[in-house]
């Protein structure tokens, strides 16, 4: 789909300002599975791995998050969760909030190379504004 102006739909970014911070947040349940802390392992690996300067300074923020816990209802409320899964959340400078679910990480749980790369690349192009993948 083609916006007006000619740009790509998939590359215009939904948000109006320059990026501030990048949230990845997994969110588990209550009883999780061994595929749901493989997850959220794997994210927090990938995280500090990567993005050890951006943790530091709150560019970047990690956290898990159990649904159930009625002390992080907000962020719960602000995201949609509803079990394990895994979220990305990119703020501008504009006062701008743009989630979503990634749910392609699931399909790499049994590459954790594969899965650390891909989820470094989407962090990365997210805090560079890039919302075309």
């Amino acid at each position: 789909m083609t916006e007006p102006g000619g740009a790509d739909a998939a590359t215009v970014s939904p948000l109006n300002g320059t990026v501030t911070n990048v949230e990845v947040i997994h969110f588990t349940a209550p009883n999780q599975c061994y595929s749901c802390v493989v997850l959220g392992d794997y994210a927090e690996e990938t995280v500090k791995t990567h993005f050890p300067g951006e943790l530091g300074s709150g560019k970047v923020i990690f956290d898990h998050v159990d649904v159930a816990d009625p002390e992080k209802k907000e962020i719960v409320e602000r995201y949609g969760a509803t079990g394990s899964s895994l979220w990305i959340g990119t703020y501008d400078d504009q006062g701008g909030f743009y989630k979503e679910e990634d749910t392609r990480v699931w399909y790499k749980l049994n590459d954790k190379p594969g899965y650390m790369q891909y989820l470094k690349t989407l962090i990365g192009m997210r805090l560079a504004g890039d919302f075309s993948q």
